[in-house]
């Protein structure tokens, strides 16, 4: 009985003694180092009834975005007409108010569904617009190419998207064919900075027949700066009526078909390189290579 008294005082001092240093406005680590209390358990117990001070607490990027959400539904405003104010979804206005009476129902079904998709288009605008602020900063972060990141960047992207020889289908020759105007221009770089002249060229679009083949060929044809006499002719999908495409808009120009001519001995470079850049990758330094 006596040992349970004494451990019970030793605790109650201890807690006297971690309480007044909470109050002090140490955190929970600093008071463990200070009284030596290496228990998270035993040490929570200390200091429990007692608030955290203010300068440990996480800021959170949302409390005022949180409170001018609770003084708006206080006023009587609904979910939607909340988002269409602040911009931020219906599932965190949701969290926030939710111990907060509901308003009165004021509006007709067709008022509030015009309101939703109001709010709805608010945060489709704002997620895009996160999404444009996020492609800008990762371009930045990019900054000049030299010629050996340019070179390296063709390789890869050759024997990512470029055709391949098989061993059932020996066709040792460079052709790449792309839709993205900027991979075609990237792949155009590489090609003149590894020394195949324009003169080796040559280009043909690959369509859907029922697409503006006309303005299809003018802009491949603009895009890579060659004439008339550099392009083969184009080759047209046929239509299937039982698909249901989605490349029909304006922006449609089908693929561009790039082939070097006498290209097996470059293609064979390609391919060694390829896999000298495999085999290099291992031995580089892990962790952070920028």
């Amino acid at each position: 009985m006596t040992s349970t008294t004494s451990r019970y005082a030793d605790f109650e001092s201890l807690r006297e003694q971690a309480i007044a240093l909470r109050r002090e406005g140490l955190s929970l680590r600093q008071i463990r180092d200070r009284r030596g209390i290496h228990n998270n358990d035993i040490l929570n117990r200390l200091v429990k009834g007692e608030p955290p001070p203010d300068w440990t607490k996480r800021p959170n990027a949302k409390d005022d975005l949180r409170a001018r959400a609770r003084e708006l539904r206080a006023q009587g405003m609904t979910y939607d007409q909340i988002q269409v104010e602040l911009g931020c979804s219906k599932s965190s206005i949701s969290l926030w108010v939710r111990d907060l009476p509901k308003p009165e129902r004021k509006r007709t079904r067709e008022e509030a569904s015009a309101i939703a998709r109001r709010g709805w288009e608010v945060t489709l605008r704002r997620r895009e617009e996160e999404r444009c602020r996020t492609k800008q900063m990762a371009a930045g972060e990019i900054g000049a190419v030299t010629d050996r990141e340019l070179f390296l960047l063709g390789v890869a992207l050759y024997w990512a998207e470029g055709t391949k020889s098989k061993p059932h289908r020996r066709q040792e020759r460079i052709t790449f064919v792309n839709s993205d105007p900027n991979m075609i221009k990237l792949f155009l770089d590489w090609l003149r900075l590894i020394g195949v002249e324009d003169e080796r060229l040559r280009f043909y679009v690959h369509i859907h027949e029922t697409a503006d083949v006309g303005a299809a060929e003018r802009f491949w044809a603009e895009l890579v700066g060659m004439g008339a006499a550099s392009f083969n002719k184009t080759s047209l999908k046929k239509h299937n009526p039982k698909t249901n495409r989605k490349n029909t808009d304006a922006e449609y120009r089908g693929c561009l078909v790039i082939q070097v001519r006498q290209s097996a001995e470059l293609y064979r470079r390609v391919e060694g390189w390829w896999y000298g850049i495999v085999g290099a990758a291992p031995a580089s330094p892990s962790g952070n290579r920028t």
